[in-house]
């Protein structure tokens, strides 16, 4: 019993040296990994930093995660965003203002016959004379006055053949007409016109229609450039034959006529031209910085 006992005291003896002497074998800055002679060792794998440079000993850090940042392609005084997209945007709009200046019929305004005189503010246009004591306004603002194309498919579902001719672009803007008598300049009477889809052209041997049309008439006061609602308006949608005929004599009388509405489209659509190409003009020198 007692030798079993001192059998024990000793083994378990001999087990606690072993103990100690491995853990003082292994300092605390031994790696982790195994070494190549040990039987449980797997193939060194390459860190992502060490095989995209030469180690440690580059100094390169490594970047797991990298994102590409889009800084400015052209250095400028103005503190402003500038990239790649916007100096394809400037070379593509310096092309379109070299295009629309090529088929740019005239750089001067064509001139309306009848004496009216000129004045423009931007997108807004003014006409105005004076007849036998009355004095006649035409105001409209070029800005939304090209009609949207859209071209009706053949009902054979066939495309447009390639050499038929593109329409030209017309500017139709609504117009309002103000005639005031000077003795009594309180009210002036209002027309507001605009071109009818259907009546724009009309063709060699047909009877000869008007281009524009009355849409309301309606007294205002004089000078006035806002619609007052609480004057009483005249459609015309629901307007006896014989008097809108007579409405559109009134504004024959005065210079108003299918010559006139000629003359505005043509006006327009050299001013709406006019004032696209400098806003292309515009857009350009902003994108750029200029």
């Amino acid at each position: 019993m007692l030798k079993s006992l001192c059998r024990a005291v000793g083994t378990a003896v001999r087990i606690s040296t072993i103990t100690t002497s491995t853990s003082r074998a292994l300092p605390l800055s031994t790696p982790t990994l195994c070494t190549p002679s040990s039987a449980t060792s797997r193939p060194f794998t390459r860190s992502l930093w060490m095989m995209n440079n030469k180690g440690a000993s580059s100094g390169y850090r490594p970047k797991l995660f990298s994102s590409r940042v889009l800084s400015p392609s052209v250095s400028c005084g103005c503190g402003a965003l500038h990239t790649e997209g916007d100096k394809a945007f400037g070379d593509f709009l310096s092309d379109e203002i070299k295009e629309e200046r090529k088929i740019q019929k005239s750089k001067t305004l064509p001139k309306m016959s009848g004496g009216w005189e000129l004045e423009s503010n931007g997108a807004e246009v003014k006409l105005s004379r004076s007849v036998s004591g009355e004095k006649i306004i035409v105001t409209f603002n070029v800005n939304n006055s090209i009609p949207p194309n859209f071209e009706e498919e053949a009902e054979t579902g066939q495309q447009q053949q390639k050499g038929e001719e593109e329409e030209d672009i017309v500017s139709t803007p609504n117009f309002v007409v103000e005639v005031t008598k000077q003795e009594a300049a309180k009210t002036s009477l209002v027309f507001d016109c605009h071109f009818p889809e259907d009546e724009i052209a009309h063709g060699e041997g047909e009877e000869e229609s008007d281009i524009f049309a009355i849409r309301e008439v309606s007294f205002q006061p004089e000078g006035d450039a806002d619609w007052k609602e609480t004057s009483y308006t005249l459609s015309t949608d629901s307007l006896d034959w014989a008097l809108y005929d007579h409405l559109m004599d009134f504004l024959a009388d005065r210079g108003v006529d299918n010559t006139f509405a000629d003359e505005l489209m043509e006006l327009s659509t050299a001013m709406e031209h006019q004032e696209y190409i400098k806003f292309l003009d515009d857009l350009g020198s902003f994108v750029k910085c200029k």
